[in-house]
C-alpha cells in the first residue's frame, strides 16, 4: 500500500479520494515526497505536522500548505534553511520579517528578490545577501 501511494507522489493523487483524509495515509506519502501534500485533503494541508514533515523533506512543498502555514514561522524556516528560495512562497508578513529574510538570503542570495520593499532596503539584509 505504502509503494502505491508513494511512487513519485503520483499514486496517491490518482488514489481513492477517501485516502487523501487520513492523516497517517498523509504523514507516510509526504516523508517519502513532500510534493505529496498537494495531493492531501484542505484538513491536512493545514496541519502543521503534516506541512512540517513535507517541508522538512522538500522545501517546495510550502507552496502545497495552507495560507496560514504560508505564515507559521516555524515552518518556513524549516523550507528556506534548505532553500531561500522558499520564500516565495511565504505569506507577506513573513517576506517582511528580517529574520526569516535574513536566513533566506544567507542560503541563497537570489532569495532577496522575494523580500518586502523595506527589507530589500535593508543594508544589513542586502549585506547578506552577498
Amino acid at each position: 500500500m505504502t509503494k502505491w501511494l508513494c511512487v513519485g507522489g503520483e499514486g496517491w493523487g490518482g488514489g481513492v479520494d477517501e485516502l487523501k483524509e487520513v492523516k497517517e495515509v498523509a504523514m507516510t506519502a509526504v516523508a517519502q515526497y513532500g510534493g505529496a501534500l498537494q495531493w492531501a485533503s484542505n484538513e491536512l494541508q493545514e496541519d502543521k505536522e503534516v506541512a512540517m514533515a513535507a517541508v522538512a523533506q522538500n522545501w517546495y512543498s510550502l507552496e502545497y500548505a495552507s495560507d496560514e502555514l504560508k505564515g507559521d514561522k516555524e515552518v518556513v524556516m524549516v523550507a528556506v534553511a534548505q532553500n531561500g528560495g522558499a520564500l516565495g512562497h511565504a505569506s507577506n508578513e513573513l517576506k517582511g520579517d528580517k529574520e526569516v529574510v535574513m536566513a533566506a538570503v544567507a542560503r541563497d542570495d537570489w532569495a532577496l528578490q522575494f523580500a518586502s520593499d523595506k527589507l530589500k532596503g535593508d543594508i544589513e539584509v542586502v549585506m547578506a545577501a552577498k
